[in-house]
């Protein structure tokens, strides 16, 4: 019983905290573009395609 009196008022600071932390991030737009990121990763940003078969023979590079 002893126990609860240390383990209840720790759960409510932990309990404000988490909350405090949402409201934070939800202020400073950190929930903003959640699809972003996610879909940004499936394009290349590669300035010049790979070169072709026959330009790396012409060049003698190695195969990748």
């Amino acid at each position: 019983m002893t126990s609860l009196y240390l383990l209840i008022p720790l759960s409510l600071m932990l309990l404000s905290l988490a909350v405090w932390a949402f409201f934070w991030a939800v202020k400073n737009d950190q929930f903003d573009d959640l699809e972003g990121p996610a879909h940004r990763i499936l394009f290349d940003d590669d300035a010049s395609p790979p070169p072709s078969p026959a330009d790396r023979r012409a060049r003698r590079e190695p195969p990748p």
